[in-house]
């Protein structure tokens, strides 16, 4: 990963300039033990080097051939944008983020270890996001610890921006802010329930209606926090469950819960810029929106891209 000095960092010590940069302590540690590590304009040097502006530095942020464990599988993977520092990927149904028990080779980890590792350096991701087997859309890994970091530090301090479509049942006509606590009900592991602000977890939705009819409503979702289920389990607390989510709602046809992750907006690690990227509509969602019409169609495509 490379840096440019501009004249604002002219004469600062290149220890100071790595931590502005978001490099941690323990990073910088690791760095300063590999060989070819930390290098100024292509030379080794010790982080008291004193920097001027038009330097560029470069950080070996590869991580050693042990110390992934995912297993590569040629799945298919949609790449919706890649750079040296991090990717976004448009997952599908029925494709879990990342392993767990009953899924160690069918995930979109399994597909990025076979499409992004070379014969010289497997690719271990680093999920910023994650979303449900079921969820469909942009999920966002970075490429190397500097960039997780980074980006990590982002989606604590509210920088990453995620909107989602949703399909539920009944004619929701007006925005709702939903607000309260979320918890896991005693007696299950999976399964989330709300409760009074003060007890669980904090949680905020915002639900805007595009388009409906008497049976059902595409509705656009904005967490203002990442709970576990936190849109089914609000969506399903105001009456309005979605589609196919025969946890919180009720088996009806539709093949999966009906949601989909359609942008993310983020800085992006190495410069700042802010990032917006679309995800398209997925094909069983859009067959659905149909019945809503041609307006509604075209409501959930300007939401899937970019504009």
């Amino acid at each position: 990963m490379q840096f440019a000095v501009n004249k604002t960092d002219d004469g600062k010590l290149l220890r100071a300039f790595l931590r502005e940069c978001g490099v941690s302590a323990a990073l910088l540690a690791r760095l300063k033990r590999r060989e070819g590590g930390i290098l100024l304009n292509g030379a080794p040097v010790t982080v008291r080097a004193v920097l001027h502006a038009g330097d560029t530095v470069e950080l070996a942020l590869e991580d050693g051939a042990g110390e992934s464990s995912v297993v590569p599988r040629d799945l298919p993977l949609d790449v919706l944008l890649k750079t040296e520092d991090f990717a976004v990927l448009n997952k599908p149904c029925d494709m879990p983020t990342h392993p767990s028990h009953g899924h160690f080779e069918d995930t979109l980890a399994n597909a990025l270890a076979y499409h992004f590792s070379t014969p010289q350096q497997p690719y271990r991701p680093r999920f910023i996001n994650r979303l449900d087997r079921n969820t469909t859309g942009a999920v966002l890994v970075a490429s190397h610890a500097l960039a997780a970091a980074v980006l990590s530090r982002a989606m604590a301090a509210g920088e990453i921006e995620k909107e989602y479509l949703a399909l539920v049942h009944g004619a929701l006509t007006a925005p709702r802010r939903i607000e309260g606590g979320i918890r896991r009900r005693e007696e299950s592991i999976i399964f989330r329930e709300v409760c009074p602000v003060g007890e669980g977890e904090y949680a905020l939705t915002l639900a805007e209606p595009l388009a409906w009819n008497d049976h059902f409503t595409l509705v656009r979702l904005c967490p203002q926090t990442g709970r576990t289920h936190q849109l089914r389990v609000h969506m399903a607390s105001i009456g309005h469950p979605l589609l196919g989510d025969d946890l919180y709602g009720r088996a009806d046809g539709f093949p999966r819960h009906a949601l989909h992750a359609v942008t993310l907006a983020f800085p992006a690690p190495k410069t700042g810029e802010r990032i917006r990227v679309f995800a398209p509509i997925p094909a069983d969602m859009l067959q659905k929106i149909e019945e809503l019409g041609k307006e509604a169609v075209l409501l959930a495509k300007q939401e899937s891209e970019a504009h």
